[in-house]
């Protein structure tokens, strides 16, 4: 098997800090990345990777804690998404330099959808921040980023793992880390929130209503949202993975963690590591078995 990849990242949110761990095990295993393709907070963890600021990152985002994570939000009152979504990104700004998608170690490729023309859009040019900003807009939560006068969301509504996008090469293997999968949890003591994946900011959204006492309402409202991204997302992946047949899959719970529960990351980097070594012997398991 090669030792180049060329590694996919699906959309997630918070799961999405899993693909840390992927890469650091890819890393370990002595594979070399050659591209990158990423949906949402795959797209942001691959173009972080590019820029050579990995380390950086995880560094700050396993610092978070709950406090932290809700500082990150700037809320607003838009019918378009109660979180703006600027500020993470601005933080991010202050050790990762907003450089062009060309200018990147690597080829990156980061996926939007444009929910009017209801189509994809792929960014592999431009300013980093605003592919990011784009891909990464959780309908509904996050407002639309605008650029050319277009509204993007999450490149997951459309292209959850967007393979189809990654510059591979002739003798790249690969590697698709799905952090959506719809397969029981692996990790031990998981604690997710059982109100609702979506709960911590349905509770910062009610604060700034204090006379509505009927938070169920807004409560399985989110939940609609999250199941029904799920659902969409879960075909889509099905329909993908089945078409391009990759050498290696990670799949990684879609039940690990809720959408914003990045104050985990630590936990979530050695989960993308516990599993990307699993999927690694698996694959090398059905190596020999065919060469054999």
């Amino acid at each position: 098997m090669s030792k180049s990849v060329a590694l996919v990242l699906s959309s997630g949110g918070a799961r999405g800090v899993a693909h840390i761990g992927v890469i650091e095990a890819l890393l370990e295993s002595g594979y070399e990345i050659t591209s990158i393709s990423g949906s949402s907070m795959g797209a942001v963890v691959g173009a972080v990777y590019a820029a050579g600021k990995l380390k950086e990152y995880k560094e700050w985002v396993c610092n978070f804690d709950k406090v932290d994570v809700f500082k990150l939000m700037d809320f607003t009152l838009s019918t378009q998404g109660f979180v703006r979504g600027d500020r993470v990104f601005n933080e991010m700004k202050k050790f990762i330099p907003d450089c062009n998608i060309e200018d990147l170690s690597i080829p990156f490729a980061a996926v939007a959808t444009d929910i009017v023309n209801r189509r994809e859009v792929v960014f592999t040019s431009g300013s980093v921040f605003g592919a990011l900003r784009a891909s990464a807009a959780i309908p509904s939560v996050m407002k639309p980023a605008v650029i050319n006068d277009i509204e993007l969301v999450d490149g997951g509504v459309l292209n959850p793992i967007p393979i189809n996008y990654v510059d591979r090469r002739d003798d790249d293997i690969l590697v698709v880390s799905d952090v959506n999968a719809a397969i029981p949890c692996s990790v031990k003591n998981r604690q997710l929130d059982q109100k609702g994946r979506f709960s911590p900011l349905v509770e910062k959204w009610n604060s700034f209503f204090p006379k509505v006492t009927n938070k169920q309402k807004r409560l399985s409202y989110f939940d609609l949202i999250a199941k029904s991204v799920d659902l969409m997302q879960d075909r889509i992946s099905e329909y993908i993975l089945a078409q391009t047949k990759p050498e290696i899959v990670v799949r990684i719970s879609r039940e690990t963690c809720g959408t914003f529960e990045f104050y985990r990351s630590s936990e979530l980097i050695d989960c993308g590591k516990e599993e990307f070594f699993k999927s690694l012997e698996h694959a090398l398991q059905g190596v020999e078995s065919d060469a054999g």
